[in-house]
This record gives C-alpha cells, sequence and structure tokens, in this order.
C-alpha cells in the first residue's frame, strides 16, 4: 500500500511519523492534493487531514483519482451527502470520523449503549470539550458525534460546551446527571499520536473494501 498525505500541518507529520514506523510507503505529502498526478493517485490512498473548506474543495478530485480514502478532517456534514454520492459514484473507498482514536471510539461505544439504558429515567445529559487554540471548528467534530449518539438513544439533546486552552491536545467528557447521580465518561488525549495510528489503521482497512463508511462501525 502507498499513501498519499492531504495536509501536511501537525496531523500531517503524525501521520508520517505513523507510516514509517510501520513500513508503509509514502508517496508524497501535499499542502494542494488537486496537484498531485492523477496516475500517481490511483495507486495511493490519500490520509486527509486538512480543515473544511480545503475538503469541500477538494473532495470531488479525491473521490474520482484516488484508490481510497480516508478523511479525518471535519466540519463538512453540511454536505455529507454529496461527498457520499461522488466517492460512491465513482467506487472509490472512504472511511471517515470525527475523530480516528481508538479511545474515543471505545467513548462513542459506551456513550451509546450508556444513553440507551437510561432512557426514560430522568437523565439530564451534557458534552463538554477542550482544545488547543489553534482548532478552527467549535465545538470539535468529536463532540457533535457525541451529542448525536446521545440524542439518537437516549432521546434528549445534550447541551454542548467547547472551550479552548493553551496546547490541550482533547479532552471530552459527557455526563448524564438525574436527581439521584451522575454519570460522568472521560476521553483525555495526550497527543495527536493515537489520531495517526488510527487513520492510518483505518488505509490499511481499504485493501478490498467498498462503500463509504464511518471508522467505528468498521471496528
Amino acid at each position: 500500500m502507498k499513501v498519499i498525505i492531504s495536509g501536511y500541518g501537525r496531523m500531517g507529520h503524525m501521520v508520517e511519523k505513523e507510516l514509517a514506523k510501520r513500513g508503509i510507503e509514502l508517496a508524497e505529502a501535499s499542502e494542494d492534493i488537486c496537484s498531485v498526478d492523477p496516475e500517481v493517485a490511483k495507486e495511493c490512498v490519500v490520509i486527509d487531514f486538512t480543515w473544511p473548506d480545503a475538503f469541500k474543495a477538494n473532495y470531488g478530485f479525491i473521490a474520482k483519482h484516488f484508490k481510497a480514502a480516508v478523511v479525518g478532517t471535519t466540519g463538512w456534514n453540511d454536505i455529507e451527502a454529496d461527498v457520499f454520492r461522488a466517492f460512491e459514484e465513482a467506487g472509490t473507498p472512504l472511511i471517515y470520523a470525527s475523530n480516528f482514536s481508538l479511545g474515543v471510539n471505545a467513548l462513542f461505544a459506551a456513550v451509546e449503549r450508556v444513553s440507551a439504558m437510561l432512557k426514560g429515567n430522568g437523565y439530564t445529559p451534557a458534552v463538554e470539550e477542550t482544545h488547543h487554540i489553534h482548532k478552527l471548528d467549535a465545538p470539535s467534530g468529536t463532540a457533535k458525534s457525541l451529542g448525536k449518539l446521545v440524542e439518537a438513544n437516549l432521546g434528549t439533546e445534550p447541551e454542548i460546551t467547547a472551550h479552548r486552552i493553551g496546547e490541550v491536545p482533547g479532552i471530552h467528557t459527557v455526563t448524564f446527571t438525574s436527581d439521584v447521580d451522575k454519570l460522568t465518561l472521560t476521553h483525555e488525549a495526550f497527543g495527536r499520536e493515537g489520531l495517526a495510528a488510527g487513520a492510518v489503521a483505518a488505509a490499511l482497512m481499504t485493501e478490498g473494501l467498498k462503500g463509504v463508511h464511518e471508522f467505528r462501525d468498521l471496528l
């Protein structure tokens, strides 16, 4: 498998290190994915950690030309249907996630189960997230995903609170409060390495895969 990184910022460099650790070939790291030679692209999986406007501008090229795509960029929910259609029509596998950390995906599973168990028993949910000051979106895509899971399974939309402090890699907390107790579920990232490891694991999953998939559904 060969990989091209789209977006060569902090996450791009982390992905590069993870690829090297696993002995996976990095064909190119690009700040402008649409400038990649289509003949090269068709042999490569692209791992995209850019920003919402960039992905919105680039997803058509990625779907048309790449062997497969792993997308960790968030903030494109408003065009989700168009993105999925583009990849499905092109026959290009897509794995996407609001967070590729295995720990966060375990949190997703826990929140889904707990929300369903507490439904109808008087619990008020809330989601709180804290990230570094460089993060562009607020609340985070992960917090929004947690909110959707709570709403779908508990039947109540949670309040989501976002904080931007220093260089915090990422903390996500979901609470369920009733008149008699409070349940708290928290994931704290110590760095971005977990995101890179999950994204590379997802890239390996694209071999022989068809269609559009959310990462947590493949775990």
